[in-house]
This record gives C-alpha cells, structure tokens and sequence, in this order.
C-alpha cells in the first residue's frame, strides 16, 4: 500500500512550489514534509522531487501526484454517495488542467466558472501553446488539456472541440506605415509582428498558408492575451487575434484585417484522462458544451 500521507505532502510541495510552504498548506512542520518525502523517495528507490525555486517533480514525481489526483476526485465522490463516511469535511480536491491563453481569453473561462461553480473541486489551470499542452498530460502534470493534437495522449481519451479563428489585423496607422503598397513577403519581412512567446508560431503559419514560403518575421513578444490586442490597436505591430476577441475592434474600424478574408482556423481537441471520474466527466461535458457555441465547425 502506498503511503498517502506522504504522497499528499509530495503534491503539496509541487502544487506550492516549496517545503515550507507545503507545511503551512498541509499545516504540519516543514520537517514533517521532509521527514515524508524522503521516506517515499526510499521507498520507491528513486528521487521524486527537484529541490529549487520552484520544487519541481521528477518524473516518477510526476506519475504519483497525477495518482493523487485521481485519488483526491474519486475519494470526493465517494463522499457525496457516503456522506456517513466520514465526520471530516472532506477537502476538496485539486483538478490540474492545461489550456491555451487565447482559448481561457475567450469562450473557456465562462465554462470553467460554471462548472466550479457547482462542482465540488478546485481548478488549477496552467497554460501553455495548444501545440504543447499535450504534453502536460503526458507528463502526468494535468488530468485534461486543450490541445491542438488528435491523437490521445497514453491513458486519455481525445473529442474534437471546433476549431478556433485566428486573423491577421493591424491598426490603420501602422498599416499606412508599413502596407502603404499593400502586404506582400517583402513588406512582411519588414513590417514589426506580435508574438505570444517562443512557441508561438502562428503569425510564421499564416505567412506560409498564404504565400507559400517561410518569411522571418521582426517580432514584439508579448506573452498575455489582451496585452497582444492593446499592442495591435497601440500600432506596435500586426498579429494572429482570435476573432472572437477582436469582433469589435474590427467593426469599429480600430483594427483591420492584413488581407481580408484569409483567416487561419486551429483544431483543437480536448483530451482528458481515463480515470472513471465524474467530476471530470462532467467538466468535460462543459467545455464541449461551450465549445460547440464559439468555435468553428471542423
């Protein structure tokens, strides 16, 4: 049997990112946390945590808080069937989940608020680039993810979501300034872009869906969803926004599209583990719910 008490303490230091606050979250000793931790770690004959700023999980590390976390859901359910189980309240638990910034920009946080609003959990959302958040399950770091692959990740199931629409849009000064002839690959190669972050390679995609070849593109980076839309109407640069969230800037003329009618669509997936949880199942049928509402049909 494994110690679940030791196993709580490894979450707690990954979830907290250290010992010390570990100790306040579980409200034991950081000694305590060390003392668990290190006889888990003897255990399994294996480190499981990376001692830093943060802690960080190796990768068995990883695998058992993901089992901690699948414990945690079934053992909430557990306790709405048995109330009697029990006379502690029972704590609700962590459901890890990663998403891309433009989906939790748009049309997923309202889904997510209203589903922890009756659902007895805690979300914990990462977030990372769509073609990355696979990953994150993998890894056994999240119990489901938005992502931008169909293919399940090992122990998950994958739906499609829709697929969400990106345009290329700029404010109209900037667009005088460097379109004055219009947008080709010499322009483009020299007009300055808008990139969300180093895997962000959506305006690069965009380029070679229409013209046909790779273009270097001079970039800005800025790693925030609506700072990425205050940029382009500011004319710092021309960049991919999903349309839903720039609808009005675009009828009010603030900004305008690159080239008209060449927009970029994204599948995404959702893709979750295949722990028989309700919790989680219900969560699923939220986003999919959402989804099937903002995004585009595949």
């Amino acid at each position: 049997m494994l110690d679940y008490a030791a196993l709580s303490a490894l979450a707690a230091v990954v979830r907290e990112g250290s010992f010390d606050r570990a100790a306040q979250a579980l409200h034991v000793t950081p000694s305590a946390i060390s003392q668990r931790i290190r006889l888990l770690e003897e255990r399994m004959g294996c480190a499981l945590v990376l001692r830093g700023q943060p802690c960080q999980p190796t990768e068995a590390g990883r695998r058992l808080c993901q089992h901690v976390d699948h414990v945690q859901l079934l053992e909430q359910e557990l306790h709405g069937a048995l109330p009697t189980l029990s006379s502690d309240a029972p704590i609700r638990p962590r459901l890890p989940i990663a998403v891309n910034a433009d989906s939790l920009a748009t049309w997923l946080a309202p889904a997510l608020a209203s589903y922890a609003a009756q659902a007895p959990v805690l979300m914990d959302v990462a977030v990372d680039d769509q073609d990355h958040t696979a990953q994150w399950l993998r890894s056994g770091a999240v119990l489901a993810a938005v992502t931008a692959s169909a293919r399940p990740a090992a122990g998950c199931n994958s739906q499609p979501l829709g697929a969400m629409r990106y345009v290329a849009a700029a404010s109209p000064a900037f667009m005088a300034r460097h379109f004055p002839d219009g947008v080709d690959v010499a322009s483009l190669s020299l007009a300055p872009s808008l990139q969300f972050n180093a895997k962000d390679d959506l305006q690069a995609r965009w380029v070679r869906l229409y013209w046909g070849k790779p273009v270097e593109l001079p970039r800005h980076t800025l790693p925030s969803a609506q700072a990425f839309v205050t940029a382009g109407l500011a004319g710092m640069g021309w960049g991919l926004h999903p349309q839903a969230l720039i609808e009005g800037h675009l009828a009010q003329g603030s900004l305008v599209e690159l080239v008209p009618k060449r927009p970029l669509d994204v599948p995404l997936h959702w893709q979750q583990a295949r722990v028989a949880s309700r919790l989680l199942g219900q969560l699923t049928q939220h986003v999919v719910t959402a989804a099937r509402t903002a995004l585009q049909p595949v």
